[in-house]
């Protein structure tokens, strides 16, 4: 377990049961982990949401899809999942002093929880992906594979015509280290 996985995890749950009691207003329709506009809202309360992931640095692409609700009689709580496919090209990564470029596949799925707090919002998110390493030229001992835990942390803060958004996220494997984020975002929707 690395030293954000110690931390991330206590907070994460300290902040969701902690701050549920509060009083605030809990009439805002957007989901803790809502960004910008839904792709599709069911008349059950499901709403549907993707996005396509970018790393800054060229190496990772991707997409995102989550789905949640909010269950009627707890109207401040939020719950969903997500499921994420990234595939990164000619990564560098060194391994046992072997030095190489790696490609990597992973899919995961991810159970989701918020908190709203008026405008404000907090969640976090806990779950598995399967993953898949396989070194660029010759064979290599650095082909490998496996299922690692991914876990995060948001917030959320709707203002009147914007959602802004912070999240960390981190896959707990040193080979996938490329894909742990941390993410800012404007959502204005027109």
């Amino acid at each position: 377990m690395t030293a954000t996985s110690r931390v991330l995890a206590p907070l994460a749950t300290l902040l969701v049961v902690g701050l549920f009691p509060l009083s605030t207003k809990g009439d805002d329709a957007a989901p803790a982990f809502a960004g910008g506009k839904s792709m599709l809202t069911l008349d059950n309360g499901l709403v549907v949401q993707g996005r396509d992931v970018q790393t800054p640095d060229g190496y990772t692409s991707g997409f995102r899809v989550t789905a949640g609700f909010t269950p009627a009689h707890l109207p401040r709580l939020d719950l969903g999942a997500e499921i994420s496919y990234r595939e990164s090209d000619d990564v560098p990564v060194a391994r046992d002093g072997d030095q190489q470029l790696l490609d990597t596949t992973s899919l995961g799925g991810s159970l989701v929880a918020g908190l709203r707090l008026g405008n404000f919002g907090l969640y976090a998110k806990s779950g598995f992906a399967e993953w898949q390493g396989d070194p660029e030229g010759r064979a290599s001992s650095m082909e490998a594979g496996g299922t690692a835990r991914v876990q995060g942390f948001g917030v959320r803060w709707q203002g009147r015509r914007f959602v802004t958004r912070l999240e960390t996220e981190e896959i707990d494997a040193p080979t996938m280290a490329h894909l742990n984020l941390v993410t800012a975002s404007i959502h204005y929707p027109f």
